[in-house]
């Protein structure tokens, strides 16, 4: 029910590129371009500010996304009460879940649930993708989430949610919006510590271009996205962090997401659960967070 256009303003404002708005809603660029031009339109104002190969929100792309974010949780109250919320469940919930999807993206998912099932009880441990992976297989959670796939018929995937690995920096740091994978080498770095699953995926993606992200010139390892942030906000440094981490420092002009050509790391999260018949409240919940 919720207006197509809006959807296709929010993917744009989220993503800050119409290209990977096109691609995640799986509609053409051209036609990602039609329906802001038809909202700017409507609205008689500016939403967007083309710059090069960028993008930024005006003041009034600001607004509008605050009131878009809160029609979608107006949205997403309405499919729930509508899908069947007419009696009270219980039980208990355990869910694993690595670092990124813990604190990026779950906790609203978890409130929305709690809000809807307060009598079901929900128990969440975070860890690396393997550790859950393990956890999951000794029953000692009911389900996961996890950044990437394990080669395994034990578990059952299905992607929840799409994200990608960005470069960001300070928006003090005066900066070209579009750089060469070479031009990153002039650059220090900070790094997330070794073992780390975003840390995998950035130097796997490294890799199948030819070059070494070991070779970066890293000025410090730190043991968190947060700790990460909040050093690049008061640093000329760079990193690679997950746009789902960084929504908001970007929205507030505290960081900025450098765009790298020809360079792009996409990833899904992903839900995993054991093959096999699931409990209905497994099956709730992953019903419930495919509305969102």
């Amino acid at each position: 029910m919720f207006d197509f256009r809006l959807t296709v303003f929010y993917t744009v404002a989220t993503r800050l590129s119409f290209t990977k708005a096109a691609e995640e809603i799986n509609i053409s660029q051209p036609a990602v371009s039609k329906h802001i031009r038809e909202l700017e339109y409507e609205l008689k104002t500016q939403l967007f500010v083309r710059k090069g190969n960028s993008i930024e929100m005006t003041p009034s792309g600001k607004l509008l996304l605050q009131y878009v974010e809160k029609l979608r949780s107006i949205n997403r109250d309405f499919e729930f009460e509508l899908n069947g919320l007419e009696e009270i469940k219980k039980g208990h919930l355990k869910i694993g879940s690595s670092t990124t999807i813990a604190q990026y993206v779950l906790p609203e998912l978890l409130a929305k649930f709690n809000q809807y099932y307060p009598q079901i009880r929900i128990e969440l441990i975070v860890n690396n993708s393997e550790k859950i992976s393990g956890l999951l297989e000794k029953n000692k959670i009911d389900m996961g989430f996890v950044e990437g796939k394990m080669q395994s018929i034990s578990f059952t995937y299905e992607p929840f949610r799409k994200d990608e690995i960005v470069l960001v920096t300070s928006a003090k740091n005066r900066i070209k919006k579009l750089l060469s994978i070479e031009d990153l080498y002039h650059y220090e770095f900070v790094t997330r510590e070794i073992g780390s699953g975003t840390q995998e995926y950035i130097e796997d993606a490294f890799r199948r271009h030819g070059y070494r992200y070991g070779d970066l010139q890293t000025v410090i390892d730190l043991g968190s996205s947060e700790a990460m942030k909040n050093y690049l906000i008061h640093s000329k440094a760079f990193a690679f962090l997950s746009v789902s981490s960084v929504f908001h420092e970007v929205k507030n002009n505290l960081l900025q997401v450098i765009d790298i050509d020809s360079f792009s790391i996409p990833r899904e999260f992903y839900s995993m659960v054991q093959t096999g018949e699931q409990s209905p409240i497994v099956e709730l919940f992953l019903k419930t967070i495919s509305h969102n």
